[in-house]
């Protein structure tokens, strides 16, 4: 494991409902293991021992890590999920699923229930927007859209 990157998102208390949501979404996803808080650090961490620290998940094969590290630390914009998909039918099934008590946001962006960024976006979007003849006209195109529409890019 030496070298890999897993992003670890931290959690108020929620890691393990995160975690099940997230792999309940995706393909090739799976919980791969769990710690729990126990009576050594109470007096920085502040948690009940037997409560849920850590929950080692994969999607799609990325290892990722929630933490239930308590409401110090809110989710942000500044760092986001891309989902490529190769159909609008992908793009219409990820939208739905991550928006479910989250809210919608502009070109292809959501925020999920737990405040986690995503953007779903389709996989021909960046060889459309390298495209010097094309750039422009597809940018302008989805800078109208909140959840992304394939035809009419590909039409741009």
């Amino acid at each position: 494991m030496t070298g890999q990157i897993a992003p670890c998102l931290w959690f108020d208390n929620q890691a393990e409902e995160a975690a099940r949501f997230y792999t309940s979404i995706f393909k090739n996803s799976s919980i791969e293991s769990t710690s729990y808080y126990t009576k050594e650090g109470f007096d920085i961490h502040g948690q009940k021992e037997g409560t849920v620290l850590t929950v080692a998940f994969r999607i799609n094969g990325q290892l990722f890590t929630a933490l239930n590290g308590g409401p110090v630390f809110q989710f942000n914009e500044s760092v986001s999920f891309q989902v490529f998909c190769d159909t609008q039918n992908e793009i219409d099934f990820y939208w739905e699923k991550l928006t479910e008590g989250g809210q919608e946001s502009q070109c292809g962006w959501l925020k999920d229930k737990f405040g986690v960024s995503w953007q779903i976006v389709p996989s021909i979007l960046p060889k459309l927007i390298t495209d010097p003849a094309r750039a422009e006209r597809v940018t302008k195109a989805f800078m109208q859209m909140t959840k992304f529409d394939i035809e009419k890019l590909e039409k741009a």
